[in-house]
Formats: C-alpha cells, structure tokens, sequence
C-alpha cells in the first residue's frame, strides 16, 4: 500500500453558514474549528491546510452557562507598564459580540502559522446578515 499525499491542487474548499443564536459558546466553537482545521474529511492531514470556510451569524445571541457573563475575564495587555485591562464575558458580549466566539474558536486552533491561516477562514457577524452570499453557504447544524 501507497501512503496518499494530497496535493495543493487536490484541496476543495465549500462554505458553511451556522447561526450562532440560542446555541452554547464552547459546543459550538469546537465543532466550527473541527471544519476549519478540516477534520470532518477523509483526507485530512495534521499539517496541511484542508478546512473550510465557515460564516458564523447571530454571534449577539450565543449563550454563556453558569455565572460565565460575569465570572469569565477577558484580559489585554497595552506593553506598557501597568497596562492591563480586563472585562468581563458580559461586558465584551454587549460591546464586542463577534470577539468573544472568535476567541473561543481561535483558541482551538494551532497556535502556529497553519492556525494563523485558518482563522482567516473564519468570518463572524453579530446580526442575521452577511457579504457572503455569493458563496453559496450550506447551512450546518451544530450541537445546542
């Protein structure tokens, strides 16, 4: 037997669209970063690039269990001495929506240039609305 190496040329890309509302924040970002790492397919390779593109909508309406929306802290430091800031799950929900599945999602990713590259694959909006219609998008159904 032949071990099979998929070729650049080889890699077909599809669209999905899942909507975000009602749906629990973890649950959904690791089904979404399986299909942007590409495991949901038959060929996939730790160290190739072979996911697809995935449009996350209603990213407002995700759902947090527990005391998640005042216990979970976001902290970003400037560079600057005593430059740290933080906010709560609750705060960057009602600001940032968008932010909060994005690093949930990216934070199952690589932490190297082949996760750098798939998250550029990862487009998210806070409202039912969406640029990427052109792709036609299959609707996935993630876990609640």
């Amino acid at each position: 037997m032949k071990t099979v190496s998929i070729k650049k040329e080889d890699i077909t890309r599809k669209w999905f669209l899942v909507d975000a509302s009602e749906k629990i924040l973890g649950r959904l970002a690791s089904e979404v970063a399986s299909i942007l790492r590409g495991k949901h397919k038959p060929q996939f390779t730790p160290y190739l690039d072979l996911g697809d593109h995935v449009v996350v909508i209603n990213a407002g309406k995700i759902k947090l269990t527990g005391n998640k929306l005042k216990d979970k802290v976001y902290y970003h430091h400037s560079g600057y001495p005593k430059g740290l800031k933080s906010r709560t799950a609750g705060e960057l929900m009602k600001v940032k929506p968008e932010e909060v599945v994005s690093m949930a999602i990216k934070g199952m990713l690589p932490k190297n240039k082949l996760g750098k590259a798939m998250a550029k694959k990862l487009k998210i909006y806070g409202g039912a609305e969406h640029p990427h219609q052109a792709q036609l998008p299959e609707v996935l159904e993630v876990g609640t």
